[in-house]
């Protein structure tokens, strides 16, 4: 009998051993576990986390595309052909125009414009007399404006290489008039505001380009919608005119860019 209850409690001795180590392993596992899904959790639902550093890597993709691909600032010469609508086409012939520009740019589609142009427009006024009034008239405007280069990702590669962009801003005008046997010079000024569109085709490996660039020129002359007068030895002569329009303009550019 004592050997029988010996052995039985060793048995039981056995048995109960493993129990307790199985236990205290699954309690380690269930404690781990949760320390895992605690960090996990953690690290999900965290709400100090920094989700802007994606729109910061953006950003500065951005940059650094501008500084290798772009362009800060470009100088170069205008030269082209000005036209007038209406009463002052009839009364100002076409003429050559040419000047300056400066342009600086923001990013790879924006860019602010500046230019100085001149012409000197003949002059030739049908009074209906046997002697028109003829005589020249120069003018000169600043321009400020801005350029949007329009995205060409998805053309073809020939129609990509020529950089269509689009053209608004304001400009300052002065006017000078001379008249044959007037005696004297009329000086006046304006303001207007233009648009339009052009192309820029890059030269010399991007460092130089060619350009096209036509425009509609609004021109807010004063005296506009009162008859055209002139003044010969005290005599005021109406001529029958009425001076209305506004410029056309087409030139070709030539600018070198850093």
């Amino acid at each position: 009998m004592v050997r029988i209850a010996i052995i039985a409690i060793f048995s039981i001795f056995i048995i109960a051993k493993p129990t307790h180590v199985w236990a205290g392993d699954f309690v380690e596992d269930q404690s781990s576990g949760a320390a895992t899904s605690g960090e996990s959790g953690d690290s999900t639902f965290d709400p100090f986390s920094d989700y802007s550093e994606f729109e910061e890597g953006s950003e500065e993709e951005a940059d650094i595309n501008f500084f290798h691909n772009g362009r800060f600032f470009s100088i170069g010469l205008l030269g082209g052909y000005e036209s007038f609508t209406d009463t002052l086409g009839e009364i100002y012939s076409p003429s050559f125009q040419f000047g300056l520009f400066l342009e600086y740019f923001f990013d790879l589609k924006l860019a602010m414009q500046i230019a100085y142009i001149t012409a000197n427009h003949s002059l030739n006024i049908d009074s209906g007399s046997s002697t028109p009034f003829t005589g020249s008239v120069q003018i000169n405007h600043f321009e400020f404006d801005l350029k949007y280069y329009l995205n060409t990702q998805n053309v073809t590669r020939g129609l990509a290489a020529l950089n269509p962009y689009l053209i608004v801003g304001a400009s300052s005008y002065t006017r000078k008039t001379n008249i044959n046997g007037a005696g004297g010079e009329v000086d006046d000024s304006a303001f207007g505001a233009q648009a339009g569109g052009g192309i820029e085709i890059p030269l010399m490996h991007n460092s130089a380009f060619f350009g096209i660039q036509a425009t509609y020129n609004y021109i807010a002359f004063p005296g506009e919608g009162q008859p055209i007068t002139v003044t010969n030895n005290g005599v005021t002569q109406p001529l029958g005119l009425i001076p209305e329009g506004n410029a056309l303009s087409l030139m070709g550019i030539l600018g070198m860019s850093f």
